[in-house]
């Protein structure tokens, strides 16, 4: 059983940043992807970014690209989530979640960080 914990969320003027963390636990094999995720009360949960475990190569919701920067630390099977320029809209609760194979879908999930970004 994947565990994934966040960390790194908090309270941010508009303009600032914040660096969210997601270590996961529990793993028996290699991962096929990570993402992040958030989601605002009231609203579905959206896409943010996602990582695939090998190669590196990176996706990104539209209204994050150019600021946001998703990035992994292998051995520490840890994920990042580097927010820069942030905006009042980025404001939600920040998931992280697990994709253990191609087509698998994310299976595994945090319990969320709060990111609050005052205007």
């Amino acid at each position: 059983q994947v565990q994934l914990v966040e960390s790194g969320g908090g309270l941010v003027q508009a303009g600032g940043s914040l660096r969210l963390s997601c270590a996961a636990s529990g793993r028996t094999a290699g991962s096929y992807a990570m993402g992040w995720f958030r989601q605002v009360p009231g609203k579905e949960r959206e896409f943010v970014a996602e990582i695939r475990w090998s190669g590196g190569n990176t996706y990104y919701a539209d209204s994050v690209k150019g600021r946001f920067t998703i990035s992994r630390d292998n051995a520490k099977n840890t994920v990042y989530l580097q927010m820069n320029s942030l905006k009042p809209e980025d404001t939600a609760v920040y998931y992280c979640a697990d994709a253990p194979h191609s087509g698998s879908g994310y299976n595994y999930w945090g319990q969320g960080t709060q990111v609050t970004v005052s205007s």
